[in-house]
């Protein structure tokens, strides 16, 4: 079955060494060094001061490229249905309430519960960028972004409406490092759009392929470095959209979805 050509606008990126799009597509390009020393979290400026002080890792950094690849886009929040991705939300804050529910469970922090559910990051967005539009939140362990990357090309291509995509994870902690090894902070967003604009980056053609998948190694130094993080499967997307140079098409990256099915993409020109 074919699928239609959909075109990327607006990558954004954030890592505590290569904090922004530009930082990390000239690092993944080799033409520039991740930051020394590593950026902190970053301070979504979407969110009012003290909602922007009780955000956790993860609301802060989807926020940030969120806003950030909205922004490169040119296009308005509130116009944009939004997919988030993260494999397991936020692992930190679960370990501690299940820490807390079985030794003081009366001292367990609303806030803490409240910031505890999956779709808190979309939530948060919606909220503070008042987006009215359809937003998905989404888990699918080591294959997370791939997924959420089918749902939005998916909703993008029957809707004929530009979708904004976020993939996110931080560290786990406690027993639940067993769970999942993830570590540092890790995040990348688009939007994907139904038709070519002067803000495409490239045309991107996708396609559902069967058989055994084995997952995409990173290929620049920079994404090497990087610590295993449980989003790192955008990572080969971001690194072929910073090598695309938008005079041919690159070649094809095929996106494990499970273990016997690959999301193969393709990047062009985009007019």
């Amino acid at each position: 079955m074919s699928t239609p050509t959909l075109y990327i606008e607006g990558p954004a990126f954030w890592a505590p060494t290569l904090p922004g799009w530009e930082v990390a597509r000239a690092a993944f390009r080799g033409e520039g060094a991740p930051a020394d020393p590593p950026a902190k979290r970053p301070s979504p400026q979407i969110l009012a001061p003290a909602e922007r002080r009780r955000a956790p890792d993860t609301v802060a950094v989807a926020l940030e490229v969120a806003n950030a690849a909205v922004s490169a886009s040119g296009r308005h929040a509130a116009d944009l249905p939004c997919v988030f991705a993260s494999a397991h939300g936020d692992l930190a804050i679960n370990d501690y309430m299940c820490a807390t529910l079985a030794t003081t469970p009366a001292q367990l922090s609303p806030i803490k519960f409240h910031n505890s559910v999956h779709n808190a990051a979309v939530g948060y967005w919606t909220i503070g960028t008042g987006c009215q539009q359809a937003s998905n939140s989404l888990a699918a362990y080591n294959f997370s972004f791939a997924t959420g990357l089918l749902e939005a090309a998916t909703q993008c291509a029957c809707d004929t409406q530009a979708v904004l995509l976020v993939g996110f994870d931080v560290e786990a902690v406690g027993p639940l490092r067993q769970v999942h090894r993830s570590e540092g902070l890790l995040a990348g967003a688009f939007v994907l759009s139904p038709t070519p604009s002067e803000r495409s980056l490239a045309a991107f053609d996708w396609s559902l392929v069967h058989g055994p998948a084995t997952p995409v190694p990173p290929r620049s130094e920079a994404a090497r470095q990087l610590p295993p993080n449980a989003i790192a499967d955008a990572l080969p997307v971001f690194e072929a959209l910073a090598d695309f140079a938008g005079t041919e098409a690159a070649a094809p990256l095929r996106l494990p979805l499970s273990p016997q099915l690959s999301l193969e993409i393709r990047l062009r020109p985009a007019q």
